[in-house]
């Protein structure tokens, strides 16, 4: 699948704005995914604990088909 590289990149400012605060300097966002999302994911069962040490997340099954299934339909080239 070709991916629209424009539709990725403001997916990605969009998820930055989820996880923004101000400074001094201006606005800064904090690089990782918002826990509170997460969690949610978490108790619907489509990733597994997300609260380790680990720099990573298991997905479930379906936790994977949903993944592939909005990666595409957000950023696939139509």
């Amino acid at each position: 699948m070709d991916v629209d590289a424009e539709k990725m990149q403001q997916a990605v400012l969009a998820l930055l704005y989820l996880n923004t605060f101000s400074e001094k300097s201006g606005k800064r966002a904090w690089k990782a995914l918002p826990w509170s999302v997460m969690d949610q994911l978490h108790l619907k069962g489509y990733i597994f604990d997300p609260a380790t040490k680990a720099k990573s997340v298991r997905l479930s099954g379906e936790g994977a088909r949903l993944s592939e299934e909005s990666f595409e339909k957000l950023f696939a080239v139509k």
